[in-house]
């Protein structure tokens, strides 16, 4: 019974959001309802759920969202974005631009959503790939395998946070591992598989481009522009200061160093996502706007604006958690539990399993984590399981085949001018190779670590 619901809500969340056109948020919590409802669980309690649900997920990624967003606008606003595209453009060359174009997009995409990413280095490829005389796609299908690679495998990217968190996963840890799987997967989405499609559908990057070739107004002079190494810091701020507090965590605990110790506790605070990029964006503040004699009253208008652009991906966020919340109420988890004692699955693929049926079924890779999360959470008691691989599993899960229900699938389509088949079997394959590799890379590091 709990099955049957569970993929009833799906189907109903599927109906509601791609043909009934219903805004996202509303269906989340439309479905959760009828869900709670059909669970069993007694009608003057569903409020309560769907208000635990929320508070419990935005109360650990608001910070991030917003901190997130406010970052990358600081960093575009002063051109330090653009500094960093072009100056590694610079350094590959012509010959390599599409090496130069994934290692911008994972600097830049290291420490920014999807969606800033992508508004950034858009009109930096459009521009290249103009001087160069070839079509945009060419280079934007490795920037998109780049960025939606970061995307969904490193923190303090909101879905690997998110899933990390509630694993109870170290995210500094998530991290390490999640840039050792990040790299070879980028390489085979990104380089191989880019290359191999060009070759096989040559006809697909001869489509017009809807993107505008005005220049980006935030996109500074190179005069203007801070240093290209400056801009590097600024990007990866937050991933050095994580991956720092890592290591430093591991040496006090080596060395017998108190937790109440205070140097311990600021390690331990710069290395949560929040820490992280708080310091990373007064960092940012200062030496890209202060320093530089920008004007605070423009830049704060910049930061407010870029903060509203995400008020709802974070509802839409908020309700997925409390869908993954209805799930755990109604005891979609303990059924699942049940199912899966006596099986000999590794919880490492069940996961990986979950968050790619759901990622299917309703198209948001942070919401397919979030829900996946409620399912997988129960079995976890009767499994010795390393748990940041569980998460980079969930998250590997949650970005295979991006399709119709995904809003990402029609921004890219858009941008690129591309049809419905042309995306499936380059977006969409694309995306279902990235969470292949992912799944396998997690393996491997599971059989090296024992």
């Amino acid at each position: 019974m709990p099955l049957i619901v569970t993929g009833f809500a799906i189907i109903l969340l599927i109906i509601l959001i791609s043909v009934v056109r219903l805004n996202t948020f509303i269906s989340l919590i439309v479905v959760s309802t009828i869900a709670a409802i059909g669970l069993g669980i007694p009608l003057e309690n569903v409020p309560s759920i769907l208000e635990k649900g929320m508070g419990s997920t935005l109360g650990h990624i608001t910070l991030i969202f917003g901190l997130g967003a406010m970052l990358g606008r600081v960093l575009s606003f002063s051109g330090g974005a653009k500094q960093i595209a072009e100056r590694l453009t610079e350094l590959f060359g012509a010959k390599h631009i599409r090496g130069a174009i994934i290692a911008a997009s994972f600097i830049i995409g290291i420490s920014m959503f999807f969606e800033v990413g992508l508004v950034l280095l858009l009109p930096i490829i459009f521009s290249i790939a103009k001087e160069l005389s070839i079509n945009p796609y060419k280079l934007g299908l490795p920037m998109l395998a780049t960025l939606l690679t970061t995307h969904c495998f490193l923190p303090p990217h909101p879905g690997p946070t998110i899933i990390a968190t509630e694993y109870g996963a170290d995210v500094g840890t998530v991290l390490l591992y999640g840039i050792a799987i990040a790299i070879p997967t980028v390489y085979i989405t990104g380089n191989l598989f880019s290359r191999f499609i060009a070759k096989i559908s040559p006809q697909t990057f001869t489509r017009p481009s809807s993107h505008s070739e005005e220049e980006d107004t935030s996109i500074r002079s190179e005069q203007d522009r801070p240093h290209f190494l400056l801009s590097l810091l600024v990007a990866l701020l937050p991933v050095i200061l994580i991956i720092s507090s890592t290591i430093a965590r591991s040496l006090a605990n080596l060395w017998h160093i108190s937790e109440s110790h205070f140097i311990v506790q600021y390690i331990e605070f710069i290395g949560t996502p929040s820490g992280a990029m708080i310091i990373s964006l007064l960092f940012a503040i200062f030496t890209l706007v202060i320093l530089r004699g920008k004007s605070m009253k423009t830049t704060m208008n910049a930061l407010s604006s870029s903060v509203a652009s995400i008020s709802m991906m974070l509802f839409i966020t908020g309700a997925g958690g409390a869908l993954k919340e209805t799930f755990l109420a109604g005891g979609v988890g303990d059924y699942i539990n049940q199912l899966f004692a006596s099986s000999s699955v590794s919880p490492l693929i069940f996961a990986w399993a979950i968050a790619a049926i759901l990622r299917i079924s309703l198209g948001a890779a942070t919401v397919a984590g979030l829900s996946a999360i409620g399912i997988v959470m129960p079995i976890l008691g009767n499994h010795d399981v390393n748990l940041a691989l569980l998460a980079l599993a969930t998250g590997a899960g949650s970005t295979i085949a991006s399709h119709v229900n995904d809003p990402g699938f029609w921004i890219v389509k858009e941008y690129f001018g591309l049809s419905l088949k042309d995306m499936f079997k380059t977006w969409t394959l694309m995306s279902t190779i990235a969470s292949i590799c992912g799944l396998i890379g997690v393996l491997v590091i599971n059989a090296i670590i024992g």
